[in-house]
């Protein structure tokens, strides 16, 4: 099932809500927080539409997982998926990392600052060292109890900017 809500929603936005994301994302301004560490260089940013996938456990809604299309003029890059993982599906090559900072945002999920702690291929994401999800609109657990067990998915878009070291 939770395979099915993913594919899914990954298909959903393929078909429909990639193809009208903007080719050049509005240039956020960037909590200190959130900054990248000197000693590194912007690579690309790309605009990005999806889900967060989320679970209830306890009466609570939990994040299993995003699910999400990233574009380069309307025609999808990578995809995002649990870990946080990127894969660019031009050229195979994959980032992994964890969060090192947020930045609350009314009524959507955080900002972040990413550190990588996986790089595979030899392609656009074989030596990013950071990721900032920007911009961020939607995506925010529902509010209220739940019945355990039951899923959901929040619709959301933010800017994913990657890094590599200079």
């Amino acid at each position: 099932m939770k395979r099915m809500t993913v594919a899914l929603a990954v298909g959903a936005l393929l078909v429909g809500g990639a193809a009208t994301a903007s080719a050049t994302p509005a240039a956020p301004r960037v909590p200190d927080a959130i900054k990248v560490p000197a000693g590194n260089r912007a690579l690309a940013s790309f605009p990005a539409e999806g889900v967060q996938i989320y679970g209830c456990t306890a009466g609570a809604w939990t994040l299993i997982q995003p699910a999400a299309v990233l574009t380069r003029h309307g025609k999808p890059v990578a995809l995002h998926s649990k870990g946080p993982v990127w894969t660019s599906v031009v050229d195979g090559s994959t980032v992994g990392a964890a969060a090192v900072a947020n930045s609350p945002q009314p009524d959507a999920i955080p900002q972040l600052l990413l550190k990588a702690n996986l790089n595979t291929g030899d392609g656009i994401f074989g030596k990013v060292t950071y990721i900032q999800r920007l911009n961020t609109r939607g995506g925010a657990a529902p509010a209220g109890t739940c019945s355990d067990g039951t899923q959901t998915a929040v619709r959301y878009s933010a800017d994913y900017a990657f890094w590599v070291a200079e």
